[in-house]
């Protein structure tokens, strides 16, 4: 049954309505009408999926929310794109893979009835991992170079427009004398948005909980104390219901306190153990490796072969032939060696 009440196409057009006194003034034309249409057309498909959406039973607020938080992750992109210099046949592609993204996360968070701090913050993650992703996509394959690489990657729309709004308002009037400091690091909690309480914390002095819950918590708690781009990258390889969890138990104040040192102390030992082992490379046998190519390519034939590597390169491959190894880190010795068989 579609969405009752819910007019997608007058919300998409009154969301466009308003992103045009937004649009920063120093765009041109086009840059400006791309921005503005961006925003109609993801935010209009994605009201309209929403609204023939029979399965997900979303009620009218939840379906505005979604149409709303994809609305205004178009704008600031679309802003940084035009920004980080990316040529115009770029765009589309990567505004798309951004917008596939906050819709089926969106989708997914809201149907797990997450509190809207938890769904915006895992959000705000997989836009940004997906753009940085797209962007390094293109440096793979040739189509930019480094510099502008860097450019497109430092581009942060809406990071800029929240240091202006933090620039421009009033001070904070001084708590009174009892009130309790926030803790430092720690986000303010909105007051419309419930953090976990200490009873949501498994294996809490004096209680368990699954196994697989408390080593979430205790990457939380570990999290804690990293810098953001560390954690990112590190959640990047989670799952999406866990990295959601370990989000939630981030924003929980005191959470060592409220976690058994006993069990946390045994989950990283455990998680310890799961990590994989730093692999000894036997030196030895990438010299034979390397000896044994000789059977097949003649020194001139091996010097046309290494003829645009690095001095280095070509200098640890002759010494290896003469049965000695020449001090490379063994990791990059293996890469030589696979190549040069690879090659025969």
């Amino acid at each position: 049954m579609a969405i009752k009440g819910f007019d997608y196409q007058e919300f998409a057009k009154n969301l466009a309505g308003q992103a045009q006194e937004l649009v920063p003034p120093e765009f041109r034309e086009f840059e400006k009408q791309y921005v503005i249409n961006t925003l109609y057309n993801f935010s209009n498909l994605a009201g309209e999926a929403l609204y023939n959406d029979t399965e997900s039973n979303f009620n009218i607020d939840q379906a505005v929310m979604i149409t709303q938080i994809i609305a205004e992750w178009a704008y600031h992109k679309s802003v940084d794109l035009i920004r980080s210099g990316l040529p115009q046949d770029y765009w589309d592609p990567i505004m798309q893979k951004i917008a596939f993204t906050i819709f089926e996360i969106a989708k997914q968070t809201f149907k797990q009835g997450l509190p809207q701090e938890q769904i915006l913050q895992l959000i705000e993650h997989h836009v940004k991992k997906v753009y940085i992703e797209s962007i390094e996509e293109l440096k793979a394959k040739g189509l930019i170079d480094e510099g502008l690489k860097q450019k497109a990657e430092s581009q942060s729309n809406i990071d800029a427009m929240m240091q202006q709004m933090q620039e421009e308002a009033p001070p904070e009037p001084q708590p009174a004398p009892q009130a309790q400091a926030q803790p430092q690091g720690q986000p303010p909690q909105p007051a419309n948005v419930p953090a976990p309480s200490p009873s949501n914390v498994p294996a809490t002095k004096g209680g368990m909980e699954t196994p697989k819950l408390l080593k979430l918590v205790t990457c939380a708690m570990l999290f804690q104390k990293m810098k953001q781009d560390k954690v990112q990258t590190i959640l990047d390889k989670f799952d999406v219901k866990d990295a959601t969890e370990v989000i939630k138990y981030m924003s929980v104040d005191n959470l060592a306190d409220k976690v058994d040192a006993g069990h946390a102390l045994r989950c990283l030992a455990e998680i310890r153990k799961s990590l994989p082992k730093k692999r000894i490379i036997d030196t030895s046998k990438i010299v034979s490796q390397i000896q044994s190519v000789a059977e097949y390519l003649d020194k001139p034939q091996l010097e046309t072969l290494l003829k645009l590597e690095r001095p280095n390169v070509k200098r640890f491959v002759f010494t290896a032939l003469e049965g000695e190894y020449y001090e490379i880190p063994p990791h990059v010795a293996q890469i030589i060696a696979t190549h040069l068989a690879d090659s025969v």
